[in-house]
């Protein structure tokens, strides 16, 4: 059987329920399958964004996980696949990137007047793909039923009601409160919302299914929808995810050091992380264990620590000093240990951050662990790029208003036109690519090094790991989850066929 033309949205009961490894998965099954299918989401609110580059040739920004679901459906990924993402730099506004790049900052005053525009954006990329590919399939953002945010709604049941996309709504039952949840969601929705909504998917079960069978009978009883299928717990879905809070404490599932010694890695969770996939890379080898922390004694305790990505550079550093975390840091360089800084996290080791762009606040001093200075530009470089470092190939993107613009450190890396980027000082390093630890050979240097500046003698890294295989084998993880545990057939109908007739409405319906 074939898709023609057709669509699903995949919502959520709540944010990180499931929706980007769901449409992932189904995106991998209909691969498999013959079908040309494209994932899209119309709006996303995520620090963690990727760099690919338009039909135009443009760089441009979306969201990581609509890059790894373009890798689901064995395509580039595409502005179009993310017209719209929200960057929060903090809690009351966002950097809004449209069909790629910088044009705004949304805040509760200004983001009513900028939602026609956007969501207008977003039906174009949305009717572009359809007459592209034989399926599109749509992810939502949050819940459906914001019913604060409902009005001029377009990535959820607004995007549904545009489109007539049957809706799946996915609930994580490991929050427990599933099937409330479930019944919640849908009756606060209209009855013409409602009418789109074809059933629901449980994700991240464990446990009995034989126990769980009269709960999906009940749901389906109270909703007139039914469940089309439980979706089991698995270890190894946990890459490119879209929030850094997805990923507790322990990143990963790290396997047995291949030497006598574990490396512990620290990476600190920023109020404002951005792009912490940056360290999957790192918890996929054997014998890395690799933390999010921000507890200054589990600092003492690492042999490596990360400063990731930010997104509000020197708020996040003044977070450092008050937590106590910055004397932490500066303790654990002068111990000789190794001591790692991407992008805003580079940035912050240095002498000083001239910043009148992102924060406002002028001049103020870094960590002063790097022997350069940074200033921020107001336009942005978007880049993908590629060079060398430590002797090894490297590849990575560039997502930075900062700039070293004082300094000439030894460079950690050179790209391929021979240009030094980022800063190594004895065991501190420092780098603004993205993405340069999936470099195989280069992670692996880079590891044996900041092993031996930590002490740990009997670390051996792999020679075999690749991470882009672990990443592929992640996607067909998710396309078996799906074909084993979806109800496929009726998956089918409701892409080929859009939402069945005649469901009931729940009361009370949209307040």
């Amino acid at each position: 059987m074939r898709a023609k033309s057709g669509g699903l949205l995949i919502a959520g009961t709540t944010s990180d329920a499931g929706k980007s490894v769901v449409t992932a998965g189904v995106c991998r099954w209909l691969q498999r399958n013959g079908v040309r299918v494209a994932p899209f989401k119309a709006q996303n609110m995520s620090n963690n964004s990727v760099v690919v580059l338009g039909a135009d040739g443009r760089a441009g920004e979306i969201g990581r996980a609509q890059a790894m679901q373009a890798a689901a459906c064995g395509i580039e990924p595409d502005l179009r696949f993310n017209p719209v993402l929200l960057k929060p730099g903090s809690d009351r506004s966002s950097q809004v990137i449209l069909m790629g790049e910088a044009v705004d900052t949304a805040t509760a005053a200004n983001y009513r007047s900028l939602k026609p525009k956007l969501a207008e954006t977003a039906y174009a990329a949305l009717e572009e793909l359809r007459a592209e590919y034989d399926a599109v399939i749509c992810e939502g953002a949050g819940s459906p039923t914001e019913i604060n945010l409902r009005d001029n709604d377009f990535v959820n049941m607004g995007l549904a009601r545009r489109f007539d996309l049957p809706t799946l709504v996915v609930g994580d039952i490991d929050r427990g409160g599933v099937f409330a949840a479930f019944f919640g969601t849908l009756a606060l929705l209209s009855a013409e919302d409602q009418r789109l909504v074809a059933g629901f998917v449980i994700n991240k079960f464990r446990g009995d299914l034989d126990l769980l069978r009269p709960g999906l009978d009940m749901i389906g009883s109270a909703t007139g929808r039914p469940v089309h299928g439980v979706l089991p717990f698995h270890l190894d879905v946990w890459l490119d995810a879209e929030d850094s809070l997805a990923y507790g404490r322990v990143l990963g599932r790290p396997g047995p050091p291949r030497g006598a010694d574990w490396l512990r890695v620290a990476v600190i969770r920023l109020p404002r992380i951005s792009n912490a996939t940056d360290a999957e890379a790192l918890a996929a080898e054997p014998g890395v264990q690799v933390r999010l922390t921000i507890e200054p004694g589990e600092i003492a305790d690492a042999d490596l620590v990360v400063l990731p990505g930010s997104k509000a550079t020197v708020s996040d550093l003044e977070w450092l000093r008050t937590t106590g975390l910055a004397g932490a840091v500066r303790a654990h360089a002068a111990a000789g240990k190794p001591l790692l800084g991407v992008c805003g996290g580079f940035q912050m080791l240095g002498e000083r951050i001239h910043d009148e762009v992102e924060s406002g606040r002028g001049s103020v001093p870094g960590l002063g662990l790097l022997p350069i200075e940074v200033t921020f530009a107001a336009r942005k470089t978007l880049a993908r790029s590629a060079g060398a470092g430590l002797g090894a190939p490297v590849r990575g993107y560039e997502i930075h208003h900062g700039y070293v613009s004082a300094g000439a450190p030894e460079p950690l890396l050179h790209d391929d036109g021979g240009r030094p980027e980022g800063a190594m000082s004895a065991n501190v390093y420092g780098t603004h690519w993205h993405g340069a630890f999936e470099s195989d050979e280069f992670r692996r240097r880079f590891l044996t090094r900041a092993a031996a500046q930590a002490g740990r003698t009997g670390f051996t890294v792999a020679p075999d790991t690749r991470y882009a295989a672990i990443r592929e084998r992640a996607l067909d993880v998710l396309g078996d989850l799906v074909a084993e545990h979806l109800d496929t057939d009726a998956l089918w109908r409701l892409i080929e066929n859009g939402p069945p007739a005649g469901l009931p409405f729940v009361p009370p319906g949209a307040p």
